[in-house]
């Protein structure tokens, strides 16, 4: 409901720009672009063509501009990018958290990145060197090395006048880190404790020391897993020797959420989630023309199979009517089995330890399909063709198909994922090709065995 609520929202905000573009009218557009948050201005941005893109991305405003940026797709980013002078760039993205500016730092030029460099105290840019270090989609570089830490040999006073002298805290800051001398990891106090307590209060007493901290070196999927199984807001980074070198916090997680579920979406039918939705035509055909052309030769696979029953369809015409529904049934169930096994794969549910017994659960599930659903369309042939072998077959040949299709859902995703290939890019297309040829084969086979012996 939230969801479709907010695809409202975009789609009116989107009606309403386009319109006062049209007109000619920048001031509406300037209002209403600079009443929303910087995510909200990258999803409209993305939603626009590219000339009516770069007159909302020059009405944004320059102290946004960096939160947008980090905020649209790589290459909706490189086209703004490209129009802006070095000078915006570095005003854009030097007040950015040390985690954002990682995020943007490679898509920027040469040029740029040294300004950029040179702004930054030593501090800063030992940090954002720290972070670049580690690989992508690693908690590494999701942390931001700001953080709040305490030292627990203090009191709740002492840590409290220290906060007033700060002046500010990072934002979605709900605990602060314990740490010992050499900086290693002790636990965490929630400000609620720091501020409900006796001025005195040793710290070493008030340590929640129960939240395990992530490793620096994890995947971003597994600490998306462990802030959605624990509902943390913020979670501290460590190293191998347990020192204390950020934290996560909520935002990116939500990032990833997101990036997941698009990345799955889209991968599925062979495109990019960074891909720009108006890119340059030249572009878009390279990037589709592969996974198209990968289409084609599995379908010449099974074009390979009808034909090499080409006699038999010529004397039962009804087998080319029919062939079509055995494939697509084995396509659709075969689909529901793969996205099961994506979603698990992806968030960590499925292994070696349980996948013998999803596989022999869902073959059972698509036996029952096939019967049920075959005897129900051998039925209907019946009463079209008056043929009993002819509905026996394609009952037989629907029921195959389906565990056909059980078989591949499991096994394919299982077997992609062991050789450090994406099941979600690679799995639809050896499935469908799979469902296709044991469609035809089964099929066809039957009734060469059966109405033509």
């Amino acid at each position: 409901m939230a969801e479709a609520v907010r695809h409202d929202k975009t789609a009116r905000q989107l009606r309403l720009l386009s319109d006062a573009l049209d007109s000619g009218r920048l001031g509406p557009v300037r209002r209403l672009v600079n009443t929303l948050a910087p995510a909200e201005i990258g999803n409209l941005l993305e939603s626009l063509p590219p000339a009516k893109r770069q007159v909302v991305w020059g009405l944004v405003d320059p102290e946004d501009d960096g939160e947008v940026l980090v905020h649209v797709g790589d290459e909706v980013r490189e086209s703004l990018l490209a129009d802006m002078d070095p000078d915006e760039i570095v005003a854009a993205v030097e007040d950015l958290d040390i985690d954002d500016l990682a995020d943007l730092v490679e898509d920027l030029p040469d040029t740029v990145i040294d300004e950029v460099l040179k702004s930054m105290d030593r501090e800063n840019r030992e940090r954002l060197e720290q972070v670049l270090s580690y690989q992508e989609d690693t908690a590494g570089r999701l942390m931001n090395p700001d953080v709040v830490t305490v030292r627990a040999d203090t009191t709740v006073d002492v840590v409290l006048r220290y906060l007033r002298l700060r002046g500010e805290l990072p934002e979605h800051t709900d605990h602060l880190y314990v740490v010992s001398r050499r900086h290693q990891y002790l636990g965490r106090i929630a400000l609620q404790v720091l501020l409900t307590h006796e001025a005195n209060t040793p710290i070493n007493q008030l340590i929640d020391d129960e939240q395990p901290a992530i490793d620096v070196v994890e995947s971003g999927d597994e600490v998306a897993r462990k802030f959605s199984d624990h509902d943390w807001i913020s979670a501290p980074v460590v190293d191998d020797g347990n020192i204390l070198l950020g934290r996560i916090t909520i935002d990116d997680v939500v990032d990833i959420i997101r990036d997941q579920a698009e990345h799955q979406a889209l991968s599925a039918a062979g495109l990019d989630e960074d891909e720009d939705m108006f890119s340059p035509v030249p572009r878009a055909f390279r990037r589709r023309v592969v996974w198209l052309g990968v289409n084609l030769c599995t379908a010449f696979l099974a074009a390979s199979v009808v034909g090499r029953f080409e006699g038999t369809i010529q004397q039962i015409v009804a087998l080319a009517v029919l062939m079509p529904i055995v494939a697509g049934m084995g396509g659709n169930a075969g689909t529901q089995v793969l996205t099961l096994m994506v979603r698990g794969l992806a968030l960590g549910q499925i292994g070696s330890s349980n996948s013998r017994t999803l596989l022999w659960k869902e073959v059972r599930v698509a036996l029952m399909n096939g019967l049920t659903l075959g005897t129900l369309l051998g039925l209907i042939v019946w009463v079209w063709y008056r043929d009993v072998e002819l509905s026996l077959v394609i009952t037989s040949a629907l029921t195959i198909n389906l565990a056909s299709a059980a078989l591949g859902g499991v096994l394919v995703p299982l077997a992609l994922k062991r050789m450090g290939f994406d099941p979600a890019l690679a799995g639809g297309v050896i499935l469908t090709t799979i469902t296709d040829v044991m469609g035809f084969l089964s099929f066809l086979g039957l009734a060469t065995l059966i109405l033509l012996r």
